[in-house]
C-alpha cells in the first residue's frame, strides 16, 4: 500500500522517503563502488555489482511510492525496454571501446607529450575529479541530445526513447543503439583523451546508470535543491511532454550544469505530464527491431501518421532531413 500525506498510513515515512530515498541510495551506491574498486575488485565487476542491487530496490519502491498510478500499470512496453536495456545500451559502449580504446589512449599520450602537462588531474581527490568529469562529459552529451531534438536525421534515432508510454526505471535503457554510440562518443572520448583514469570512467558510467534509473523511475521523490545539480526526474519528466516547447529543454543526461549554462533548464511550478509521448506519432512501432528499423522507414513513419515535418515544427533547418 503506497505512504501518501493524507492521513494513515504512515505520513513521516512517506516524506522520509520522497526526500531521503534517492540521496541515500545514489550517493551510497557511489561510495560502495568506489570502496570496491579500492579493493582491488575490477572496475566492471564492482560496477555490477551495484548497479543490479540498485536496480532491484528501485524497480521494488515504484509498487510501494509510484509518482502515477497509471505508469505502474504494463503497457505491453517491458520486453522491449529490456531488451533495449542489454542489446542496445550495454552492448555498444563495449563494442566502441574495445575498437577505439588503443586509439584513444594514444591520444591522451599524444596530447600530454605535445603540450608538455597531464591534462587530467589524476592525483586529485575523487571529490574533484568524479565532479569534473561529469561536467566534461556532459558538454559534448548536452550537444548531441539537443541536436538530436533540432535535427530530424538525429531525431529519427532518438525518438525510440521518446515514444516510450510512461516513464518507469527500465526505460533508462529505452534507446536505439546507435543513440546509444552517439551519446557515448559525446561523453566518454573526452574523459579518454584528457588522461582520466579507467577508475574515474568506471565511477562515472555508475554514476550514470544509476542515475539514469532514477531520472526514469516512477517515484514519488524530491530533490528541493539537489535539483539545481542533478537532472533529475522533477526536471526529466518535463523532457518527455507532449509539447515541444517543455519537451525541449533539461537535456542534461547526468547533471544539468549545461542546461544552466545555455538555457534550457525548465522546472515550472506545476504537476508534470502525466501523458507522455511524440504528440505527432501516437501509433510509433512498438516492439525492439521495430525499434531498431524505425531510424530507416522514417518517411513512411511520419506520412502515414500525417506529422508535421520537424524542420517546420521547431524551426530547423529545412535541409535537416
Amino acid at each position: 500500500m503506497p505512504w501518501h500525506d493524507h492521513g494513515v498510513p504512515n505520513p513521516r515515512l512517506a516524506a522520509a522517503f520522497r526526500y531521503g530515498f534517492f540521496p541515500l541510495v545514489f550517493f551510497g551506491a557511489i561510495t560502495v563502488g568506489w570502496l570496491l574498486m579500492q579493493h582491488g575488485v575490477s572496475p566492471m565487476i564492482a560496477t555490477g555489482a551495484v548497479v543490479f542491487p540498485c536496480a532491484l530496490l528501485i524497480g521494488l519502491s515504484e509498487r510501494v511510492q509510484p509518482r502515477f498510478a497509471s505508469w505502474a500499470q504494463s503497457h505491453g512496453d517491458w520486453p522491449a525496454d529490456l531488451t533495449h536495456t542489454f542489446l542496445s545500451t550495454l552492448l555498444p559502449p563495449e563494442i566502441i571501446r574495445a575498437v577505439t580504446i588503443g586509439a584513444l589512449t594514444g591520444a591522451a599520450v599524444w596530447l600530454a607529450e605535445r603540450t608538455g602537462r597531464s591534462w587530467w588531474p589524476g592525483d586529485g581527490s575523487m571529490l574533484v575529479q568524479l565532479p569534473l568529469a561529469m561536467v566534461v562529459s556532459e558538454f559534448g552529451s548536452y550537444w548531441a541530445h539537443r541536436l538530436m531534438h533540432e535535427k530530424e536525421w538525429l531525431w529519427r534515432v532518438h525518438a525510440v526513447h521518446h515514444s516510450a508510454p510512461r516513464l518507469y526505471w527500465l526505460n533508462a535503457g529505452r534507446f536505439h543503439p546507435l543513440d546509444t554510440a552517439i551519446q557515448y562518443v559525446g561523453q566518454t572520448v573526452p574523459l579518454i583523451v584528457l588522461g582520466a583514469s579507467g577508475e574515474v570512467i568506471a565511477l562515472f558510467s555508475l554514476w550514470t546508470a544509476v542515475h539514469g534509473m532514477f531520472q526514469h523511475a516512477n517515484l514519488d521523490i524530491r530533490l528541493g535543491p539537489l535539483n539545481w545539480i542533478f537532472s533529475m526526474a522533477e526536471l526529466h519528466r518535463w523532457h518527455h511532454s507532449l509539447v515541444l516547447e517543455e519537451a525541449n529543454t533539461n537535456y542534461g543526461a547526468n547533471i544539468c550544469f549545461w542546461d544552466i549554462v545555455f538555457r534550457t533548464r525548465y522546472l515550472p511550478d506545476r504537476e508534470p505530464p502525466e501523458q507522455i509521448g511524440i504528440a505527432d506519432l501516437p501509433r510509433f512501432p512498438a516492439g525492439y527491431f521495430a525499434h531498431l528499423a524505425s531510424p530507416f522507414r522514417w518517411r513512411a513513419l511520419v506520412e502515414e501518421a500525417g506529422a508535421t515535418p520537424m524542420a517546420e515544427a521547431v524551426g530547423a533547418d529545412s535541409t535537416a532531413r
